[in-house]
């Protein structure tokens, strides 16, 4: 072989080394971000489920509350409603759509349960204790899953905008995902007055 040949192919040898790390570089963050994007969906899949547990506990913590507290219909009403909110939210798959049901119906459970301090016998009622607990657990789980969302997905955010990501990213039309904030006013406590 003459020193030409040689040259040209070891040229080649380099050129087709450097396109078989960029598409392996390629392929590396690609699959990255799908992984980001796909734990981002299965933390907000946890998120609706604590929140499905919660209106599923709604109707008989309702039911229990009614049957000492009949006169607070408007309560009632309103948690009812905020609950068949939130469900249609859901069928949308509308993610704000969602988190706006959803802490309206934070702030009606947080009425309801203020209404409750004015009964003592129902506070002592056996049903009322368990439904009130597993209520307070599915908030805490509901708090955990939210922030399992958010830190989803800030690394997913993070990891988009970062250089070359970023590139790859914009070329794949992959955007930042909207983060699970709490609705404005929601640090105040519910004004409950009879």
């Amino acid at each position: 072989m003459d020193r030409k040949t040689t040259i040209l192919i070891a040229g080649i040898g380099t050129i087709a080394f450097i396109a078989l790390f960029a598409g392996l570089w390629f392929i590396g963050i690609y699959n990255n971000i799908i992984t980001l994007e796909n734990t981002v969906e299965e933390k907000w899949a946890q998120v609706e489920n604590q929140y499905q547990r919660r209106a599923d506990l709604i109707p008989n913590l309702v039911s229990t509350v009614k049957g000492y507290a009949a006169h607070e219909k408007e309560i009632f009403e309103e948690v009812t409603r905020m609950r068949s909110q939130w469900g249609e939210a859901v069928k949308s798959g509308d993610r704000e759509a969602e988190i706006q049901a959803a802490n309206e119906l934070d702030s009606a459970i947080s009425r309801l349960l203020l209404v409750v301090e004015n009964y003592p016998d129902l506070k002592a009622n056996q049903n009322f204790l368990e439904l009130q607990a597993q209520l307070e657990g599915t908030e805490n789980r509901i708090a955990v899953e939210r922030m399992r969302y958010n830190t989803a997905v800030k690394e997913h955010n993070i990891y988009i905008k970062k250089i070359p990501n970023s590139f790859i990213a914009g070329m794949m039309g992959r955007t930042d995902k909207e983060y699970f904030e709490a609705e404005e006013g929601a640090e105040k406590v519910p004004v409950v007055e009879f």
